[in-house]
């Protein structure tokens, strides 16, 4: 199964993500089949960017995102009904 969800990337106490499309079965910051876009928390407002028709494509073809994920595209209007 593909999941979207989040890569963390940065040093200790200063966490950057990538939002990726990956295999459920691999580990966090394993690897992954595609970025899509990128979320920095620490900024205010946190910095989204993300790259919308890859996104709604992976969900068209069955991904599932994360909780956190799934809030991130809510908020930007790319959410899609997750079940």
């Amino acid at each position: 199964m593909v999941k979207i969800r989040l890569q963390r990337y940065g040093s200790h106490k200063s966490p950057f993500y990538r939002i990726v499309a990956c295999d459920s079965r691999s580990p966090r910051d394993g690897k992954f089949l595609e970025i899509l876009g990128t979320y920095n928390p620490l900024t205010e407002p946190a910095t989204v960017k993300l790259e919308a028709e890859k996104i709604t494509k992976w969900l068209d073809n069955g991904a599932q995102p994360t909780v956190t994920v799934a809030n991130i595209l809510k908020k930007n209007n790319i959410a899609k009904s997750t079940k």
